[in-house]
This record gives C-alpha cells, structure tokens and sequence, in this order.
C-alpha cells in the first residue's frame, strides 16, 4: 500500500510538471512597482520570448510556469525600464570626444579644461560643451580675448551648456567669415564697443556649424555605443533623441539591426526641410528598436543665454525680448503640414512668447483631428491665461532638473509675476492629464534620479532651498515615476509595448538597490542601478 501511495504521489507530482507552463525567465522575491493600475504591486514576473508574459505574486507564478532561469530578487526593488523623454542620446556620445566644461566655476577654469585637453589630443579643431556663465562669480557672457591668446592658428569652438550660445575664437570667426558687419536674424552676435565678444546666440551659431568637419563613421559609432552604455548604468532603456539628421537614424536602425545596439531610441527628425520629407514620404519607420514618427523644430532659444522669446522684456534686461529661432509663420506652415500626416510635431518652446506662438500653431492645425499627442518640449513658462491650450492632444515634455538648475536666476529674468506660470509641472498635469519627464541631456546630468527628486523635491543636489523651490507645482512620487515611463511612453504612441510591467509588453526592468517609492526623499539622488535589463537581456 505504501508503494502504491508513493507511485501515486510522483504520478500527480509529473502530471503537475507536465501541465506548468514554459519560461525563459522567472523574477521571485521582488518589490515590483508595476505602474499599471489595474495591479500596482507584484512580488513576480514571467518572460518568454522578451516580453512580460505573467505578473503576479511568487507563489502562484512558481506553480504555474517552468522557467529556464529563474531569478531570487532578494526583495530588491524593482520597476520599469526608464524612459527619458527628451534628451540628446547622440551628443551625449560626441560630448566624450569634446572638451567637458559642464561645472566650471570661473571662465579662467573653461580656459585650463581647454589648455588641458589640446596638450593631450592635439586637434586640428577644439570642440567643447558645458560653459554656463550663470555659475560663475562674474555672471557675464566671456570675451574671446583669452582664447585668441592661447589659440591663434586652432579654431576653438566652446558650446554652452544649453546649446543655444556658442564661444568662439577670431581663427573661427574668421573660418566662417563672420565680421562685425554681420547679421543673422534669430539670435544675437554679441559685441562690446563695436567689436565681436566671439559669443554668437542661436542662428548665428549655424555659420559657425558649417566650418566644422564631419565626424568620421568610427567616431559616430563609437558616441552611440559609449552614450548607451552610460545610459544603461542609469537604468535608461528607451531615449527620446530629440533632433537627428537622417543619417545618423539610418546609423542607429542598422547597428540595432546589426546587434551593435541595443537601446530603444524614439527619434525627432530635425526639421531639416530636406530629411523632412524624405520620411514623410516614406511613412513612419518602427521596429522594436527605433521609433521615427516626429520632427523636432526650435521655435525659440534658451532663458539662461536671454534667447527664449518673451511677451514683455526681460527683467534684467531692459527692451530685450529674446528671439523665435523659427518664424512663426513657418511653424504654422509646418503645423498644417504635418496635420495631414501621421506624424507628430514637437517644438522647443521656452519663454512665454514662444510658447503661445505654438499652442495656437497648433490648435488651428490639429482642429477636428484626435489623438495626435503633438508634444511641447520644454514648455517652460507659459502665460496661465495660455495654459488651457494643453490637453490630450498637445502634451508637455519637460525636464525637472532645468527648474532646479535655473531657479538661482529665473526670477531675475522674468520677474516674480511671470513666474507663476514657470517650470509649473502641476498645472501642466491638470491641463493635460500627464507630463513626460526627461532630463534634455548633456545639457542637464543623465541620472534620472535626479529628475525624480527635482520633479518631487524640488530642491538641488545640496537640499537648497529647505522648502522646496515653487513647490505648488510639485509632482508626488506616483506621478513622477508615470512621467518616467507610462506617460513618456504613452507620448511616444508606444503604451502597449513599454512603460509599464504587465503582460504583452517589452521585458524592460531594472533593479534598484533603494526602494525609490519609499526612502527619504534626499535618498533618491544617491540610488544606484544595479541591473538593468532589455527585452529579457540583461544590458548592465
């Protein structure tokens, strides 16, 4: 009898083997935030074939499926795979073959960074980014006097943080044949006494752009593997690259084809009218990898270079009101363009000027027409009579750390009233019903954690100021991590294929060694990624 109830027992014991399901992976033991609504929290998950296939707790999970591998978290934390919804992933890349500025205290210490970096690479053209005159002792754009000093025969081009004001000296003004006599609408080429500074402000920088030689194939691909590789120990697994020339898309869509990449990249074609229509005639491209259904147009420049168009002057600046990069009449004309497409329509838009200039663009443009998600990139201070523009359709993608980064100034420039309606992340959520939250870098640092203590703290990395700075339009924890990866996701027509850990969608997670949902706030600067997976693969 004995034997009999032995037999029996291994019997059923098969019977149950035979009937779980397969498995490429199982994730136990996990602290998982799923951001799906409808199952917030789980302690597992099930991957087949690189996509979530379960979610559930561990348990029922370990009944159900025979996993290839299978993982213990140890209680690690553990959520979606970040998304940063608008950043510069290609210069990242190049920004390590330049002169890195970002930091500098003084413009005696840019000049060392840049004595430093010729004695060691030796270039025929000196290429830096990251100079930022606001953290400097002398708040003041620098003159080029030094650098004709210490550069007479090497062009020496030095980009500002934002990317909107260059620093160059005579050898490169006299490459682009740029004199005092010259003039650029859309931008400013800075003088003092009547003589040039070498400090051009948006559009002039274009005559500047076409003395510079074209980075050779090794060097673009090597900025492409070096920025997803930095993205990676970020736990970044999809970027939005906010501006790219057909080339170097076509570049990225072969190296993943090739398995040479692996970062999802959702692509803004620059409004090149000539890359333009080249991919509007051939519809949107998009594999699992890359994602190229939007052009990124410059309707103006930037608040800490004085180039973001406003309604009323700057503060402190008397008669000055920045400038649209873009006309107006040609951002209307390319809003009704793309209307008629499927393609979206995403615009820089900083001062309150811009910013009106565009919604409006848009509205006209996208009347009778439903779920376009056209995107306001920066919207980053918008008159609130201009804030009900914003809804389902007309979506703002903005970048936290800029708020923290600029709040030393920004009242300054704009004064107090204006202000109400800056860096006013609340308000933009209530309009819309989400913000996708990026991190606009090289301009900012890459880390995504700290966009979520800037959107939820609204302090500096030092916890200035004490009460959080503007903290009316702070955003909570929840809202935060949306921004991060549904919503951003969402704004990119991608929320059935990432943003969320539910079945169906890309396995794209990360493990993290805090808990980001419940730590002390001043933590969440100092989280560490300690693995981060795509598709199923562990990329880091």
């Amino acid at each position: 009898m004995k034997r009999r109830i032995l037999l029996l027992a291994s019997l059923i014991s098969l019977i149950g083997c035979a009937e779980k399901e397969s498995a490429d992976l199982l994730v136990e033991n996990a602290n998982i935030y799923t951001v799906d609504s409808l199952q917030p929290k789980a302690t597992a998950f099930v991957i087949a074939d690189g996509r979530f296939i379960d979610v559930g707790e561990t348990e029922a999970l370990k009944e159900r499926y025979r996993a290839e591998q299978v993982i213990d978290a140890g209680g690690k934390t553990i959520i979606p795979g970040l998304i940063d919804a608008h950043c510069h992933f290609y210069g990242l890349g190049l920004n390590q073959q330049r002169v890195n500025l970002v930091g500098t205290e003084s413009y005696e210490e840019v000049l060392q960074r840049v004595v430093a970096f010729q004695k060691e690479k030796k270039a025929p053209f000196i290429l830096g980014r990251g100079w930022d005159q606001n953290d400097w002792a002398l708040k003041k754009f620098p003159h080029k006097e030094r650098l004709d000093q210490l550069f007479p025969e090497t062009p020496v081009i030095l980009e500002r943080v934002d990317g909107h004001a260059y620093l160059v000296n005579q050898k490169a003004l006299d490459m682009a044949g740029i004199t005092s006599e010259t003039v650029v609408e859309g931008g400013a080429i800075i003088k003092e006494n009547g003589e040039l500074t070498g400090v051009l402000v948006d559009n002039p920088m274009g005559m500047i752009d076409a003395i510079i030689p074209e980075f050779d194939l090794e060097t673009q691909v090597k900025a492409l593997k070096e920025a997803q590789e930095i993205c990676f120990d970020y736990g970044l697994t999809t970027v939005n690259d906010a501006g790219l020339n057909k080339e170097t898309i076509y570049l990225i869509d072969s190296l993943q084809k090739a398995g040479e990449l692996d970062m999802r990249v959702y692509a803004m074609i620059s409004n090149i009218e000539e890359d333009v229509n080249h991919f509007l005639e051939r519809g949107i491209l998009k594999t699992d990898g890359l994602n190229v259904r939007s052009v990124k147009v410059y309707g103006d420049g930037a608040l800490g270079s004085r180039g973001a168009a406003m309604k009323e002057p700057y503060s402190d600046h008397e008669g000055h009101f920045g400038a649209m990069v873009t006309p107006v009449d040609q951002i209307e004309g390319l809003a009704m363009k793309l209307s008629e497409t499927k393609f979206q329509m995403n615009t820089h838009a900083i001062g309150d000027s811009a910013n009106v200039a565009v919604l409006r663009a848009y509205e006209k443009a996208l009347d009778g027409k439903a779920d376009r998600r056209w995107k306001i990139e920066h919207a980053q201070i918008v008159d609130l009579d201009d804030m009900h523009y914003f809804s389902e359709n007309i979506l703002p993608s903005v970048q936290p750390t800029h708020a923290t980064s600029d709040m030393y100034w920004a009242e300054d420039r704009v004064g107090a009233e204006r202000m109400r309606g800056a860096y006013a992340y609340k308000k933009l959520l209530e309009e819309s019903g989400m913000v996708a939250l990026g991190t606009d870098f090289p301009v900012e640092q890459v880390s995504p954690f700290y966009t979520f203590y800037a959107a939820t703290a609204r302090k500096d990395l030092k916890g200035y100021p004490e009460g959080g700075f503007q903290m009316q339009d702070a955003l909570t924890r929840e809202e935060t991590l949306k921004g991060m990866t549904l919503w951003a996701a969402w704004s990119n027509f991608e929320e059935d294929e990432k943003g969320s850990i539910e079945p169906g969608k890309f396995a794209d997670f990360i493990v993290l060694d805090k808990d980001i949902m419940e730590v002390p706030l001043e933590e969440v600067p100092g989280i560490q990624v300690e693995e981060t997976w795509l598709g199923g693969k562990k990329v880091k």
